[in-house]
């Protein structure tokens, strides 16, 4: 448990890209239909707000200020009727942008989930797991904001602003130059905190994937927390994070008051200096006293879409950073492209003769210059069960993810029936390899799904699947059979229940190769037989890779392979290896408590 380091991301990028919201654009299109009704709705608000302040002037000039009270009726009823009209195309905006953006997170989440589902293990292996659901969920809804308080209303805002500057210079030019000398000002306040407040956002973007990383580390590992007394230590770690996460976002607070007071000030400023400016011109008779009450008017509706800009900053520069972040995790590429037409048509013919698997002076390292298999050769014959053994982090299961393409090898080549697997699809190499993990993995629901992960196809042979490997003999007597629902990690099974039913579900999707990664190293000496038959069903028609950590349950194997610091050293029978007294005999007098 620890933080900093693989949980630091990056924070980079320009203050301002255009090009991130181009390519946003394209996830807004399917529903540009109703973003078209907003943007035809947004000159109408505008227009509504324009005609408030110029209807007020109306009854002070025209009725109140000559005491000429008829026709107030109709400026009351006309003020009324377009504060109604407001309040309906509000709706009809806020209700439409928001129910755009809800389809548009829901698109780009599906597309996100889609994409990491096939991202390279190795990907994996470098990104925290909180990161990743921290693009999956808050980064997404940070778009979902966007929408509703950001990129069109801001449309919206500019338009009241163009309509207001017009209006006001058209009524009286003198007042609007008085009135507008603030603006130099409030334009470098809001280019200079925009800087700023991307800045910020992005670092507030980074240390919620830390802590999020951290928190998942953390539930995930509870029990070992506990059991080794580090809960204190746990919560100073997290304290920590969590403080720093607070203090980055404390530059974001004060970025965001600092813009709101200015923008406060200054629109108190303008206010202040039509008063003094336009009082005077009142009293010369250049000014109507409707004009100067219109002015004042037209200047709260003027700052007021400014004041909100702070909150629209907030929105849009979290959006721009979290958009930088998705598509970061969009652009990695996935796995392979589907196999071409013409080597299709090949695959029969090449594959008839040749071995099964072929694994040809084969080298792999997860980090450069640390090779893990060196020149690695191994041939496998159809129905063969090969016995791979040797000291841990010697390479064994390295082999697996090789030929599951986990991972891609680097030198060398791995043949599937003759061809190289690089040629085929992913999933068709994954089709024909059926895996068994040391530790078990259930997910939520029911056994049944757990066996067949919802392929309708395995789901026609869960019942059978189950009886090869002896399953059935403890799924029978649960009160739900089949239908048992599976708690979180299959906390209500033992270990070996657990791993019959991933026995089960290795079976139901009918594999042609069978890899067994030490299957029966966490299994007691109680469970050992019952996973032993159960072992045993599954082999059965099928070509098998054995990676034991018990010498005993593969004594039978039709070849054992020893390797050692990724290098093959040894091959033969059980008993062939015995007489060589080499690395596996060794390996077996350990086990059996021999001098």
């Amino acid at each position: 448990m620890h933080h900093g380091g693989i949980y630091a991301e990056e924070i980079a990028g320009k203050a301002y890209d255009t090009a991130l919201l181009r390519r946003f654009a394209r996830y807004v299109v399917p529903y540009r239909l109703s973003i078209t009704v907003v943007l035809l709705i947004l000159p109408l608000v505008a227009a509504c707000r324009l005609a408030q302040p110029w209807i007020i002037k109306l009854a002070i000039d025209n009725h109140i200020v000559t005491g000429k009270l008829a026709g107030m009726e109709q400026i009351a009823l006309a003020f009324l009727g377009i504060l109604l009209f407001e309040s309906l195309l509000s709706f009809l905006e806020v209700y439409l942008l928001q129910s755009v953006g809800q389809r548009v997170m829901s698109d780009m989440r599906a597309e996100l989930y889609g994409h990491v589902m096939h991202l390279p293990v190795s990907w994996f292996d470098r990104v925290p797991t909180g990161s990743a659901v921290t693009r999956l969920t808050s980064d997404i809804e940070v778009l979902g904001e966007m929408f509703a308080s950001g990129i069109i209303t801001i449309i919206g805002d500019i338009l009241l602003l163009i309509g207001i500057i017009s209006v006001m210079i058209w009524m009286n030019l003198q007042l609007s130059l008085v009135t507008f000398s603030v603006l130099p000002v409030l334009l470098y306040v809001a280019y200079t905190f925009r800087r700023r407040m991307r800045k910020s956002f992005r670092e507030v973007r980074a240390r919620l994937g830390e802590l999020n990383s951290f928190l998942n580390e953390c539930v995930s590992g509870i029990s070992i927390i506990q059991i080794f007394n580090r809960e204190r230590d746990e919560e100073r770690r997290f304290s920590e994070l969590n403080a720093s996460y607070r203090d980055a976002n404390m530059p974001v607070i004060f970025w965001d008051a600092s813009l709101y007071a200015m923008v406060e000030a200054l629109s108190s400023i303008a206010v202040a200096l039509i008063i003094w400016y336009g009082g005077g011109e009142i009293v010369t008779g250049a000014v109507s006293f409707g004009v100067l009450v219109a002015f004042i008017q037209y200047i709260e509706k003027f700052f007021a879409p400014i004041r909100d800009l702070s909150a629209k900053f907030s929105v849009m520069q979290g959006a721009m950073a979290a958009l930088e972040r998705i598509f970061a995790l969009l652009d990695i590429p996935g796995s392979s492209p589907p196999l071409p037409t013409s080597l299709r048509q090949g695959e029969v013919g090449r594959g008839e003769a040749a071995p099964l698997i072929e694994f040809r002076d084969v080298s792999f390292s997860y980090q450069s210059g640390n090779d893990i298999l060196s020149g690695f050769n191994l041939t496998v014959h159809r129905g063969e069960r090969i016995a791979i053994v040797g000291e841990s982090g010697g390479g064994k299961t390295t082999i697996t993810r090789l030929l599951t393409r986990l991972y891609e090898i680097e030198r060398g080549t791995i043949l599937l029936q003759g061809i190289d697997i690089r040629e085929y699809d992913v999933a068709q190499v994954r089709r024909r390899v059926g895996v068994v993990l040391q530790d078990p993995c259930l997910f939520a629901g029911s056994i049944e799904f757990n066996i067949s992960l919802g392929d309708e196809q395995a789901m026609q042979r869960v019942r059978q699947a189950a009886a090869a490997v002896g399953a059935d003999r403890f799924i029978d007597r649960l009160p739900q059979g089949y239908k048992e629902e599976v708690r979180e990690r299959g906390s209500n099974f033992s270990v070996g229940e657990k791993q019959l039913i991933s026995f089960a579900r290795a079976v139901a999707f009918d594999p042609e190769i069978l890899i067994l990664d030490e299957a029966t190293a966490s299994i007691d000496s109680a469970s050992e037989q019952m996973i032993q038959e159960g072992i045993k069903g599954m082999m059965q028609g099928r070509t098998s890779l054995v990676i034991a950590h018990r010498l005993s349950t593969i004594q039978d194997a039709d070849r054992i392979i020893t390797i050692q610091h990724g290098i093959k050293t040894e091959e033969g029978t059980h008993d062939e290896l015995l007489r060589a007294g080499g690395i596996y005999a060794r390996l077996h007098q350990l086990q059996l408590g021999e001098p």
